[in-house]
């Protein structure tokens, strides 16, 4: 039914309604039917006015609250209200008191029917949602907010019913009035007692041995069992409360994921030999895991460690079976013929260069291996990419390649100088992709914080000011193969990573969600490490162009560069020691060598 023919259906309904009211009241006080015509024209005109005013026939009675009831009754008692004063001028006290009875059984009549579609809804809501005693497992803030949320939301179709914890301090307890029953292990038994029809899992800090342990006993009750999002999503999810998963591998993203151009990629990728160094790194991995959808025609996992290699093979080959061809290369990036023989022999056309040292205080004490693997080892990839003419090669950098402190962001920082380099001299387009720190990748400060929390605290911090740009693998991954689709040569992506996160309020988030209090944790702050800065930045000022390219993605702008001290650096990095190393990093990574005459000359 339109607006317009549900208006002058309410109309008449209320006209009806009015007439009904006189009609009753006067029977109850047996007034005169004069009375009763003019006390019946004067509340229709009244009525119809008002309820003009408060807007009555716009309203949705079938989600009505105070608000709506407030209009009805403000409507109806200004009617009566004009009506009494017109007939006390006429002095006409019996059609005063008609006009009161009819008031009130107008207020009766209205309030009834207006009412009774929001009642007929939420009694067809009811029946139409079963409602399912829920048993959440952990009685620890992330389960009290899951109660929490299931009590305030009455269109849920779960009703929580008991927790089970394994604390036996919290045995007996109560926490939103709902009972605290048992332990895990007790599963089985409270689901029969308390004739529980679903499970959530409220623990989002387990690991997967102790998440498998808990799965294994929910699938004895065979009842349907839910789990909360990773704790990297809660952690920095704004929301009241993430929407529950099923028990499955799939990552959650912390934030709107950055959509890929199918067609693009599907152009630079499909059915073509793509290289991954790194690829049995978090990065690099999960770079594999991506392409598959695109079926390159074969997809060379390189990597030295042979173990995470074989990983990342098997499950690759378990999830896409024959589609395509997968050869795992054992080799060191670091080691130049062999990486001219594989580049070489299957001669790619794409190469996600993923193969990096990246954590930055063990690079600070190590600045050789520093220079050999992220300078040596992305200047040994792309020279073999240049000479073999492969189209695309993309290099994974990172937000401390932007005014460098530590060593590790140094080096990046060269080898993006060695990237746009070799893209103005080779048929290769060169590019870049710089973003933040990688939740849940290796180095990141969840597993750390996690052992700690595991070990009774306290969690560890270097200074409460310090904060940091937060994505997760996929969305890293997602960035570095949109990049190869989108390089036209010589560009740095960056990724839109929204706000900045303070690591203070990560181990805040982590320790209440993990159950514990900061009290019972605490957290202890250690004095900034070497190379480390308060803050990160994802492009210099002489870099930004304005326009994202692509949605949520930003390009830097290329800038020329002098190779000839990136070659000085390797001529010298064996002979220096590890703080004059560090130094000259620094200083090339700055360009700070115009203001040195004596390094000048050693170049020149």
């Amino acid at each position: 039914m339109n607006y317009r023919k549900r208006m002058i259906m309410m109309s008449l309904v209320d006209t009806f309604l009015v007439c009904a009211a006189v009609f009753a009241g006067m029977q109850l006080v047996n007034g005169q039917p004069g009375s009763a015509v003019g006390t019946t024209l004067l509340l229709l005109a009244g009525y119809h006015a008002f309820a003009f005013y408060y807007r009555l026939s716009k309203k949705a009675w079938s989600y009505a609250s105070t608000g709506e009831m407030m209009a009805l009754i403000k409507t109806i008692t200004l009617a009566a209200a004009l009506t009494t004063t017109v007939h006390w001028l006429f002095g006409d006290t019996a059609a005063i008191r008609l006009t009161i009875v009819s008031w009130l059984l107008l207020l009766l009549f209205m309030g009834t029917l207006r009412f009774s579609e929001r009642l007929i809804r939420d009694v067809e809501l009811v029946k139409s949602k079963r409602k399912k005693r829920t048993l959440i497992v952990g009685a620890g803030s992330a389960g009290t907010l899951v109660v929490r949320q299931l009590l305030r939301d009455r269109h849920t179709n779960l009703v929580p019913a008991a927790f089970v914890d394994d604390d036996q301090r919290k045995n007996g307890l109560q926490l939103l009035g709902i009972p605290i029953v048992g332990r895990i292990d007790d599963i089985e038994q409270v689901a029969k007692a308390h004739h529980i029809n679903h499970i959530v899992i409220a623990i989002p800090s387990l690991g997967k041995k102790e998440l498998d342990r808990i799965y294994a006993i929910c699938q004895r009750t065979d009842i349907k069992t839910q789990i909360l999002p990773r704790i990297e999503q809660l952690i920095l999810d704004k929301g009241p409360l993430p929407k529950l998963e099923d028990i499955r591998p799939e990552e959650l993203l912390a934030r709107e994921p950055v959509t890929l151009n199918t067609d693009d990629i599907a152009e630079s990728v499909t059915g073509k030999v793509v290289l991954v160094t790194g690829a049995g790194g978090s990065i690099g991995s999960e770079i594999c895991r991506q392409l598959c959808q695109f079926k390159p025609s074969l997809l060379l996992l390189l990597g030295h460690g042979e173990n995470s290699i074989y990983t990342i093979e098997m499950e690759l080959r378990e999830k896409v079976g024959s589609d395509f061809d997968l050869i795992p290369v054992i080799a060191d990036v670091q080691d130049r013929d062999r990486i001219f023989q594989v580049v070489n022999q299957y001669r790619p056309s794409v190469i996600y260069h993923a193969a990096a040292h990246k954590h930055v205080p063990l690079m600070e004490v190590n600045p050789h291996e520093a220079v050999k693997n992220n300078v040596i080892g992305t200047k040994n990839v792309a020279e073999a990419a240049a000479e073999f003419e492969v189209e695309n090669f993309v290099m994974v950098s990172s937000d401390k390649a932007v005014k460098p402190t530590s060593v590790m962001g140094a080096t990046k920082r060269v080898a993006e100088m060695i990237v746009q380099h070799m893209d103005r001299i080779s048929r290769t387009n060169f590019v870049a992709v710089r973003f933040g720190n990688v939740l849940g990748s290796r180095g990141s400060v969840i597993p750390l914080f996690k052992s700690q929390i595991e070990r009774g605290g306290p969690v560890t911090i270097t200074h409460p000011d310090m904060e940091r740009y937060f994505m997760t693998i996929p969305e890293a991954s997602r960035l570095v193969i949109q990049a190869g689709a989108l390089a036209k040569g010589g560009e740095i992506f960056v990724l839109d990573m929204g706000e900045p996160v303070k690591i203070v309020d990560l181990a805040k988030n982590l320790i209440q969600l993990s159950g514990y209090t900061l009290d019972e944790i605490g957290i202890r702050y250690t004095g900034m490490r070497p190379g480390e800065k308060l803050y990160e930045e994802l492009l210099n000022a002489n870099e930004i162009h304005e326009e994202q390219i692509y949605p949520k993605i930003y390009i830097g702008k290329s800038t020329a560069q002098d190779m000839r001290w990136v070659e000085y650096l390797l001529v010298q990095f064996a002979l220096l020691e590890g703080s004059a190393l560090s130094a000259l990093l620094l200083d090339i990574a700055h360009h700070r060598m115009k203001n040195q005459p004596n390094l000048i000359a050693a170049i020149q």
